[in-house]
């Protein structure tokens, strides 16, 4: 149970790291926690684990805070602010491909060990990184942009703009997250690991977005009770 303790405690941390941004920096603290979980969660995505009873890559936690990142963006400042953390995301991804790429440029010296270590990690981060930056776009974009169309109609719905957010929510987060998790995890691991692994690790992905997403409401609800109670 170690990996499963783990995992529980991270995601409990990482949602309410998110909250803690906000409530201490306002959106530009959740555009900092952007940039700061798109990079790991590209680094931490290259680890296989077993956990809950299936092989699973890392990163999935980092990368679902993303979109709990968006939706708070959506539901209590706009949907530019929305797409500015996409936008940062995808910017941040690519300033980082290039700065890691720039480091073998160098001739290390002979005393040097650690670069070694870095060209194994390092030398799959432009495939796992331009996939991942592609995947992130089309995911995020449509989370945002399916956010705003549940939202019309849950207001259209309920009468009340403010009702509905866990439809929202969750719509919204759970089409998008399959689309970012069949295309990544094929587009990231053809060739890679074999089919059967790669089946595995995209329902695995797939379990644990549903996990994240039905559990980032409780996050979505207690920054908007932070917002109107002029926390925020």
């Amino acid at each position: 149970m170690h990996n499963e303790l783990v995992l529980i405690v991270s995601l409990i941390i990482i949602y309410l790291g998110v909250i803690l941004f906000y409530k201490m920096f306002g959106k530009i603290g959740l555009y900092m926690w952007t940039v700061i979980a798109t990079i790991s969660a590209n680094i931490e995505v290259l680890i296989l684990v077993n956990a809950f009873g299936m092989e699973q890559t890392l990163g999935n936690i980092l990368f679902a805070s993303t979109f709990l990142v968006t939706d708070i963006l959506s539901e209590l400042e706009d949907k530019k602010s929305a797409n500015k953390a996409v936008h940062l995301g995808i910017v941040s991804s690519i300033c980082f491909i290039l700065i890691t790429q720039s480091w073998f440029l160098y001739i290390p010296n002979a005393n040097d060990w650690a670069m070694p270590f870095i060209k194994s990690i390092f030398s799959n981060t432009p495939r796992l990184m331009i996939v991942g930056i592609s995947v992130y776009a089309i995911a995020q974009v449509s989370d945002v942009w399916l956010y705003h169309f549940i939202w019309h109609k849950t207001s259209k719905m309920f009468g009340d703009t403010k009702k509905g957010l866990w439809i929202r929510n969750n719509g919204s987060t759970l089409v998008s997250q399959l689309i970012n998790t069949i295309l990544f995890t094929f587009g990231a691991f053809w060739g890679v690991y074999d089919f059967i692994t790669l089946i595995n690790i995209l329902i695995s992905s797939y379990v644990i977005f549903i996990v994240t997403s039905l559990l980032d409401t409780p996050a979505v609800y207690l920054a908007r009770k932070l917002k109107y109670s002029k926390s925020i």
